[in-house]
């Protein structure tokens, strides 16, 4: 892979890093040493230099938001914690929300924040297209500085969740341009900025929270060879990898696995092939139920793991792993007998004598697409196929892009799902989801049980009694088996030594590794 840095560009920002400026004698090299304890140059995943830094139009939906403050936050165990909030009261009814603001927020230009930043912040994503769903929301309003309160359309148990995904803007200074340059009340402040290519930090010296002993980082967008040279020379502090990339060796850095929510998970169609709306819905392999529960408990996860990951991810069964809300189920698998049974007992038989089983003049053969951009999820998929393979079933795995897969619905693909918000199983499962115009329900899953348990969970009065009920509704999706949940991939980094990075508390969302960056406030040098 060739990396779009011009050689100028590229020393010139790892200069920043602390390299320091050439000279002799002890005075000079302890100011160079110096620098270099203050200053450090990551390089983890494009997202964080993609700019458009605006949480009305949904920055923070998917990537950490280390510029601005949030109502409430994920904390230890995965579960709701106060961020700017410091009292919660939900209405009887369950239609509003109410939320005392800590008064010591202040923006990085000094200015407090206060309720009235809160409603004109959510009034603003609710006016324009956003990636944050508030449909649920029928009027927001600050009673006064430290009290914001939102009214419902009904009783919506998972809203406190969308309250994650939304920092909060100054109605002072919010301009049409904010994205390139915020001004949150975050743990960080933008020096500097240049899209697709650098971001240089400063701590927010207004922020409530711990403030980092760093001066200034400095991030860069480096495609993963170049990083990986990088690093070896000593230019970088920290190098997000993929499995491929981990088995390298650098000189002065460890390897770092971290844990994320994030599932690799197939999406297998239950209906058969048909036309919707001008488009193919629908697989005639794996809408047969023999199929899927067949690959459910015959495939090895660990092995696949091992083949597609370099060993870097754990089994997983179910969305929400490390979430309050997820049904926790856990099985033994590799059963290829008894995978094998329940093929041969539904009729699916190899009459041809090539390894693959056919029922019906049709093969148990179907395309699995990888992102091509992700090259850790295209090789879960080739792992997957080779595996499959002892049961008969053969999968052609296909690499294309991520515009292609997503709005697939007769040809599975590998997703990568990791939300908080147990409105998810809603969104997976839910029979309204289906529609061939947008990416919701990609398995054109039905179930009438379904949909009530989740409508209880929805309508549920708090959140305890709404997490039974999303956990009742995954354990009643669990025989249909519309999904195939392989694994839970880790995040992988090259860490220099001595960079001290403490544990979140908690297990982060995104397998794309930015998560890393949510306590950089918090990192040192030993």
């Amino acid at each position: 892979m060739k990396h779009k840095w011009t050689a100028g560009l590229l020393i010139g920002a790892l200069l920043i890093a602390g390299c320091g400026s050439s000279g002799s004698g002890d005075k000079k090299a302890e100011t160079k040493a110096a620098a270099a304890k203050d200053e450090i140059v990551i390089t983890a995943g494009n997202n964080l230099v993609a700019g458009k830094f605006d949480p009305t139009v949904g920055y923070g939906v998917w990537n950490p938001d280390i510029f601005h403050s949030h109502i409430l936050k994920i904390g230890k165990d995965n579960n709701l914690e106060n961020d700017l909030a410091v009292k919660e009261t939900i209405s009887p009814d369950g239609k509003k929300y109410t939320y005392e603001i800590r008064k010591d927020a202040k923006f990085t230009d000094g200015k407090q924040l206060t309720a009235k930043d809160i409603e004109f912040t959510f009034k603003k994503a609710m006016s324009r297209a956003s990636a944050v769903d508030l449909t649920m929301v029928a009027d927001i309003k600050a009673i006064d500085d430290s009290h914001v309160e939102f009214t419902l359309k009904q009783p919506w148990s998972s809203f406190p969740y969308v309250l994650l995904s939304v920092g909060i803007v100054p109605q002072h200074a919010y301009t049409d341009t904010y994205g390139d340059k915020p001004l949150g009340s975050g743990a960080w402040k933008i020096v500097d900025f240049q899209k697709g290519q650098q971001l240089i930090l400063a701590p927010n010296e207004h922020y409530y929270g711990p403030k980092s002993k760093f001066k200034k980082i400095t991030i860069l967008k480096m495609d993963e060879d170049a990083a990986l040279a990088a690093a070896k020379s000593g230019k970088l502090d920290l190098v997000l990898v993929s499995s491929e990339f981990a088995k390298n060796e650098v000189k002065g850095m460890k390897l770092k696995a971290l844990d994320v929510t994030d599932i690799f998970v197939l999406n297998l169609p239950v209906i058969k092939e048909t036309m919707e709306k001008d488009k193919k819905v629908g697989n005639n392999v794996t809408s047969d139920l023999a199929i899927r529960k067949a690959l459910n408990i015959g495939i090895d996860r660990k092995s696949i793991i091992s083949k597609g990951l370099s060993g870097y991810g754990k089994p997983a069964y179910v969305f929400g792993t490390y979430m309050p809300w997820t049904a926790g189920t856990t099985f033994a698998d590799n059963k290829v007998e008894e995978a094998k049974k329940i093929l041969a007992d539904a009729g699916w038989k190899d009459t041809n004598g090539d390894g693959i089983v056919d029922k019906d003049g049709v093969n148990a053969e179907f395309t699995v697409t990888g992102r091509s951009n992700d090259l850790d999820r295209y090789n879960t998929v080739v792992a997957l196929a080779e595996d499959a393979k002892k049961l008969g079933i053969k999968i052609v795995p296909k690499s294309a892009p991520w515009a292609e897969c997503r709005v697939a619905r007769n040809i599975p693909t590998l997703w990568t799902f990791g939300e908080t918000n147990p409105i998810t199983i809603y969104r997976q499962y839910g029979s309204s989801q289906v529609d061939v115009n947008k990416i919701g329900n990609p398995s054109t899953y039905k179930n009438n049980e379904v949909d009530a348990l989740m409508d209880k969970a929805i309508l549920a009065m708090n959140r305890e009694e709404a997490n039974k009920f999303w956990q009742q509704a995954l354990k009643r999706t669990e025989p249909d088996v519309p999904s195939l949940v392989i694994c839970n991939p880790q995040n992988l980094y090259f860490v220099r030594d001595g960079l001290q990075i403490p544990d979140l508390g908690k297990v982060p969302i995104r397998a794309q590794g930015i998560s890393i960056v949510e306590n950089m406030n918090e990192w040192s040098w030993k």
